[in-house]
């Protein structure tokens, strides 16, 4: 069975040696250009995208819009992605120990962002990769003060998000 990667892991490219890409930063923001009429009532959040190349040749990469789709809440409904303030990646050559990342805005209810997907579609070479699949989500487990220590959940995904996410925010403590 296929697992998808948590917000914030590093996937490789077999079909395409040293390529990965990640999903990271999923964070709540407004976007630079100001928000978008269809968003309205909706909270926004961005999440990135970054293609990097451990590899010894370069690599020409898209990342457009329709390669990324954003789904929110326990149902997977579809997030309002604001393409005027997102940035893609069209036709950039990555070399090696480079990256290039895409900033992707969305918007969706504020209560189901604390189950987010994005599944991401590389296109490398004029050739499509597989489709991959992060999962994260913004709050998780914020809510849910010391009582929720009671040792149920330990192994859920929600409960890995929410642990990862913890560790990314304070980088410096140990």
């Amino acid at each position: 069975m296929y697992e998808p990667n948590v917000v914030g892991d590093w996937q490789e490219y077999e079909e395409h040696a040293g390529l990965r890409v990640r999903v990271h930063r999923l964070e709540q923001a407004e976007p630079p250009r100001g928000r978008d009429d269809a968003a309205a009532g909706l909270t926004y959040f961005s999440v990135r995208v970054t293609v990097e190349n451990r590899g010894a040749r370069h690599y020409g990469i898209h990342l457009e819009d329709g390669q990324i789709d954003v789904r929110v809440g326990q149902d997977g409904e579809g997030a309002f992605i604001d393409w005027r303030n997102s940035q893609f990646i069209e036709g950039f050559d990555v070399y090696p120990l480079r990256r290039a990342t895409a900033v992707v805005y969305a918007a969706a209810p504020e209560a189901a962002l604390t189950h987010v997907d994005v599944q991401v579609q590389l296109r490398v070479e004029d050739e499509w990769t597989d489709r991959r699949l992060w999962a994260g989500g913004i709050g998780v487990g914020e809510p849910a003060a010391p009582a929720a220590s009671t040792g149920t959940g330990q192994g859920s995904l929600a409960h890995q998000v929410s642990a990862f996410l913890k560790d990314q925010a304070e980088p410096g403590s140990a």
